[in-house]
């Protein structure tokens, strides 16, 4: 177990290079929070290592673009991508651009 004050870049890079240092040879997938530096550090220790952002993060990040009466239909919208099927779901995120992409290029890109 690590413990630190802050989760920095530098405090995992320790935690990950102690992991490589135990016989960890490769991480398939790593999901964070977005912290900044994160996934160049998970590159730097294991290269291989694919990597995405937390799906509730992404989410929250998408919607602090959103003004405050529109933030429960744009969520609504959003979660008919993510509840789709694989087929489905980048068809809903056409329609889920179409619909906002204009009032909110900053939410889409995100």
């Amino acid at each position: 177990m690590w413990v630190d004050k802050t989760e920095s870049a530098s405090f995992w890079m320790g935690v990950l290079t102690d992991l490589k240092a135990r016989g960890v040879e490769d991480i398939l997938i790593t999901v964070t929070a977005n912290l900044n530096g994160f996934t160049d550090t998970i590159k730097s220790v294991f290269p291989e290592s694919a990597t995405q952002i937390c799906i509730v993060h992404q989410i929250r990040n998408s919607c602090r673009y959103v003004v405050w009466k529109e933030k429960k239909e744009f969520s609504a919208d959003l979660k008919n991508i993510y509840n789709a099927t694989k087929q489905a779901a980048g068809i809903e995120l056409d329609l889920f651009e179409q619909k906002w992409g204009f009032t909110y290029p900053y939410a889409i890109r995100s």
